[in-house]
């Protein structure tokens, strides 16, 4: 067991799911999984691994943040032997044509964090997802209808900014939404030479203003957790 996970050796799957809400995790496992065990509840972190059409997956909730993010993936992958790590996540719409519940693919994410700052001197690094995964995403939404985009997200450290017209800038420049932990999960998949994408849904609108529910974030966003189980 790793500090934050106190899952025993093998109990992680080599491909997991990624939630930010453990709460998410739990709804995940128990509404797809087969044969499910609880391997972690430590601050209630929820992870779960069972089967999925006979493929065994694990789901692990994450938190809020980069920081967070970055804790369970780093014990993930250098405790537990984690090699596919797929993110699914909410996000906020940068852009007119995203509506409510849209998916997202995250090709690269920009951030605002200073993490990779610090890591590459002050120059700048581009955290990006695997092309192998972004591959399969896009064939298997392609065979279940799915109409996805993809592009540059922001991870930012901030949830609650002080101006609200701030996503201008980035919106400007083509970045499709707002999230708060693909950078740094991009950037340990790198290190590590592992796998990992994010796949996102629209859960609000910073356009419109739009935003959908506590109890929707947690239990409505099926249609990206069916296309993450079903291209791994």
């Amino acid at each position: 067991m790793s500090v934050h996970i106190d899952a025993k050796p093998g109990e992680v799957a080599e491909t997991i799911l990624l939630p930010g809400d453990p709460l998410r995790a739990q709804w995940i496992a128990e509404t797809y999984l087969e044969d499910t065990i609880c391997y972690n509840q430590v601050r209630g972190m929820l992870g779960f691994t069972g089967t999925y059409k006979g493929k065994r997956i694990s789901v692990q909730g994450t938190g809020m943040g980069i920081p967070s993010c970055m804790i369970y993936t780093h014990e993930l992958i250098t405790e537990y032997g984690v090699k596919n790590l797929i993110r699914v996540g909410s996000a906020g719409a940068y852009q007119a044509d995203l509506k409510l519940h849209d998916i997202v693919l995250a090709l690269s994410a920009s951030t605002t964090s200073g993490i990779n700052q610090e890591r590459f001197k002050g120059y700048t690094y581009a955290p990006t997802a695997h092309f192998e995964l972004v591959t399969r995403a896009i064939e298997q939404a392609k065979k279940m209808a799915i109409d996805i985009k993809g592009g540059n997200v922001l991870s930012a450290d901030t949830f609650y900014e002080d101006r609200f017209e701030s996503y201008e800038q980035w919106a400007k420049f083509g970045v499709l939404c707002v999230e708060m932990e693909t950078a740094g999960l991009y950037t340990l998949a790198a290190k590590h030479g592992v796998k990992a994408l994010s796949i996102l849904t629209i859960s609000d609108s910073l356009v419109t203003g739009e935003r959908t529910t506590a109890a929707e974030r947690e239990k409505g966003f099926g249609t990206m957790a069916q296309l993450a189980l079903e291209m791994v």
